[in-house]
């Protein structure tokens, strides 16, 4: 004949309650991780300086290449500087300055606020250096679907009028794309803590 054990048993008892006070206080509410990026590696800082034909001078990153405007027989002195391992790119627009510095002014903020719909704010940043003549505004254009994070314009406001606008070649998710806009964006600085103007 079969004997069932005891249930009255002490040892028994603790480890049912034991399992019983696990299975209670598990969590059955599952929270997914959020979602991850790829780790982004950024090249040493280095930067050339770009002396050419062009009315200004500065330096810009060596790991980047400069490509000609291409309708360069119209603006000659149009350039962009080309992040390759980064799909990004920023172009250039060089005017001189002939009596229509409020025009260049505004459409310069025009071409900003094109981007309004999208971001969810724009700062701006003045820029003064009276030693080399350089003012100007540099505007960061806060949003995850902005098609242009950064952009800016240099001028010594009688000859020279230099525009920038930072663009990347892929779907805009500037919260993905945070760490490059950065390290683009010292890059960025530099190049215009370090603008000369030149007669041409």
């Amino acid at each position: 004949m079969i004997k069932w054990r005891n249930i009255h048993n002490k040892g028994y008892i603790i480890l049912v309650v034991w399992m019983i006070i696990i299975m209670v206080s598990c969590d059955d509410h599952y929270v997914p991780k959020p979602r991850g990026y790829f780790r982004i590696d950024f090249p040493e800082k280095e930067f050339i300086l770009l002396d050419s034909i062009f009315p200004f001078k500065f330096e810009y990153p060596g790991y980047t290449k400069i490509i000609p405007d291409r309708n360069a027989m119209k603006q000659p002195y149009w350039i962009s500087i080309d992040y390759p391992f980064y799909q990004g790119r920023i172009y250039l627009s060089y005017k001189p300055v002939q009596h229509n510095l409020p025009k260049l002014l505004d459409d310069s903020r025009s071409l900003v606020l094109k981007h309004i719909t999208k971001a969810t704010s724009i700062y701006e940043q003045p820029v003064i250096d009276e030693s080399r003549c350089v003012y100007g505004m540099l505007f960061e254009i806060k949003g995850a679907e902005t098609a242009s994070p950064f952009q800016f314009y240099v001028t010594d406001s009688t000859k020279h009028f230099l525009r920038g606008a930072l663009y990347f070649n892929v779907i805009p998710n500037n919260d993905s794309l945070s760490p490059v806009i950065d390290f683009i964006k010292d890059d960025i600085l530099q190049m215009i803590a370090t603008l000369e103007w030149k007669d041409v």
